[in-house]
């Protein structure tokens, strides 16, 4: 079993009997000081489907998403380039936003701070926030915990946050909003899960649903871990909630792809970002009084598009629709995309930023249609009502 790392020092006797975190590199390619994974190892597991597979599964209501993981996606030349491309553009934006973040939090929760990022897209960001306390001689904690959509926040992650730090202290983290599902889910969870002191306010980079009150910036622009998935997040899988493989008392369960190191870029992209920490310091207070004196009531405004978009495709389920340059992405790598919607002018003043969503898109057949006005960069439509024999120009005809 591994070792818990020194901050882990419980704060009463209450964590008799919970599960210890998982480390690198046993588990993960991050360092053992930079993330503790309150997860459960499966990496020994085949869990792996098709994407078709699992969307008629899914779909069909004959499993949750969460019980298996999607092929991990294995990029071409091309859209490794791409990612290249992408983090070149867009660090200097990344770490802008990681320090206002950093910085709001320091200012309305206090120095004594303890990360808990949501697996793992939330995970590179935890790392970040992280090392720009560092910069300041603060020493914040960084767990990593699952949630899943529909089945809440892992409780026995949370009953190990609650035995080793004051709940307090604890801040959700995660890389951006798209509608505001998981946003919901975290406050439902907290209040169900019988655990107190801990605050719903989930803090992320970029806000364009306007889903929260800690953000860096509430456009909606590439966060360049979004292009890629567990070669960005420390080699470590999406969160699995599986009751056939996972017992009462345990952690949510991940798999660690050890196999994939050679096309790491974990490191690659906290470098790239971290390095340009100095440069964007002078801006960060501005920045972060800015978004003190703006709006910062969640007002959900991106779920009321994305159910517009739904009625206006007749797809029927707010599920189905994923708002955002990231969720995007996320649809063309994991699921089976329909159609992609793009805002003509998204990309003014950040040129390229959808360059891999349109390859993505073009790899996979997918058409891409671009919406004036549309209330996001980018919206990836799941294919609805899929069933692998699907076809016909409206993507429904069986």
């Amino acid at each position: 079993m591994t070792a818990v790392p020194p901050a882990s020092t419980p704060r009463t006797g209450s964590a008799a009997g919970l599960p210890e975190p998982l480390v690198g590199p046993a588990f993960g390619s991050y360092a053992a000081d930079e993330v503790s994974w309150l997860l459960t190892d499966l990496s020994g597991v085949a869990l792996e489907a098709p994407a078709e597979e699992r969307e008629e599964a899914v779909q069909s209501g004959g499993a949750h998403y969460a019980e298996s993981l999607p092929v991990e996606y294995q990029p071409s030349a091309e859209y490794q380039a791409l990612f290249g491309e992408a983090l070149q553009r867009s660090a200097r934006r990344v770490a802008l936003g990681v320090g206002v973040v950093a910085e709001l939090l320091r200012r309305e929760r206090g120095e004594e701070v303890v990360l808990a990022s949501l697996a793992r897209a939330g995970t590179p960001v935890g790392v970040l926030l992280r090392r720009w306390a560092a910069r300041s001689g603060l020493d914040w904690p960084h767990r990593a915990v699952s949630i899943v959509r529909g089945r809440g926040l892992d409780v026995v992650a949370l009953r190990w946050l609650a035995a080793h730090h004051d709940p307090a202290s604890v801040v959700f983290v995660d890389g951006w909003t798209g509608k505001g599902a998981i946003v919901r889910e975290l406050t439902q969870a907290l209040l169900d899960s019988g655990v107190p002191g801990f605050s719903d306010d989930l803090a992320v980079l970029a806000d364009p649903g306007s889903c929260v009150r800690t953000y860096g910036t509430r456009e909606d622009y590439l966060i360049p871990s979004a292009c890629l998935n567990s070669t960005v997040s420390g080699l470590v899988s999406r969160t699995v909630l599986n009751d056939r493989l996972l017992r009462p008392g345990q952690f949510h369960g991940a798999k660690f792809y050890a196999d994939l190191a050679p096309a790491d870029v974990s490191g690659e992209f906290r470098d790239a970002v971290s390095m340009l920490f100095d440069d964007v310091t002078a801006e960060v207070p501005a920045a972060a009084d800015a978004v003190q004196a703006g709006e910062r009531t969640a007002t959900f405004s991106g779920w009321a598009a994305v159910e517009d978009i739904s009625q206006r495709y007749e797809i029927g389920d707010v599920n189905l629709v994923k708002p955002g340059v990231g969720e995007t992405t996320r649809v063309l790598l994991r699921r089976v995309p329909w159609r992609v919607l793009v805002r003509p002018d998204a990309e003014l003043g950040h040129p390229g930023d959808l360059s891999h969503v349109r390859l993505l898109a073009d790899q996979r057949g997918v058409p891409v249609e671009e919406v004036p006005g549309l209330a996001y960069s980018a919206v990836g439509l799941i294919h609805p009502r899929f069933t692998r024999g699907a076809t016909g120009a409206d993507g429904r005809a069986v």
